[in-house]
């Protein structure tokens, strides 16, 4: 389980997030610059918050009462980013196992395998990233994230890059991950289709507020925030 409670202010937007995860896929959804990645950077400990809480089955990884800050890469969390961050001049299977080296994670041949036939990338082993299409980076760079062995997998929208059809593409993939994986997932989005289809809980954020979690039933129109409801300072922020 994750419990997150923190808060945190970046320029004009103050974030204050609680909620807890109990596997499967949550969801972090909301539109640009309601915080949702810079929860996920907290989380992965990229950026402190200024004050609050993050356990992850019951350890805890940040805790600003003890002073408690788990270095980012102690904490075997999984990370994709929206543009997958490969290294151009590996090949991909370098590539694959270059964060399992960098973790100090011996080798492991079976779960390789694995991992490479569930994202189905057995064909681009050989390849550098330069030649691959979208989808095919997103795929690898998932692959990655898996092999480091995570207890949490947080995807910042892996498909935002994408065309419609690299997205129809990489999208059986993800459910397949979510089936079969059994790692906890985040997967921050902006995307109501990509949500109901991945997702088992969602935490809807607006303004850098949690304002509703549960079931999919809360990216229902009812529930949803106006386009426009954002006050003039918090649109077109780069914040997300």
């Amino acid at each position: 389980m994750l419990e997150v409670d923190l808060t945190k202010t970046l320029g004009v937007l103050s974030i204050q997030a609680r909620f807890a995860t109990a596997g499967g896929v949550t969801a972090l959804f909301g539109p640009s610059g309601s915080g949702k990645t810079s929860i996920v950077n907290m989380i992965a400990g990229l950026l402190t918050p200024d004050a609050g809480r993050i356990a992850l089955d019951g350890a805890l990884l940040f805790d600003s009462a003890s002073g408690v800050s788990v270095a980012a890469h102690r904490r075997r969390v999984g990370y994709v980013f929206q543009d997958g961050r490969l290294f151009p001049h590996l090949s991909v299977r370098a590539n694959l196992v270059f964060g399992r080296w960098m973790s100090g994670i011996a080798r492991d041949p079976a779960e390789e395998a694995h991992v490479i036939d569930l994202l189905g990338i057995d064909r681009l082993l050989a390849r550098r990233p330069g030649s691959l299409s979208g989808g095919e980076k997103s795929r690898v760079a998932i692959g990655r994230a898996l092999l480091m062995k995570p207890r949490l997998l947080l995807l910042d929208e892996p498909m935002a890059s994408l065309d419609e059809a690299r997205k129809v593409e990489i999208m059986p993939y993800l459910e397949r991950l979510r089936d079969e994986a059994r790692v906890p997932m985040v997967y921050v989005s902006h995307a109501a289709d990509e949500v109901r289809r991945l997702a088992s809980q969602v935490v809807r954020l607006d303004h850098g507020q949690v304002v509703a979690t549960g079931g999919i039933d809360v990216l229902l129109p009812a529930a949803m925030p106006a386009a426009d409801a954002r006050p003039p300072s918090a649109q077109g922020r780069a914040v997300t």
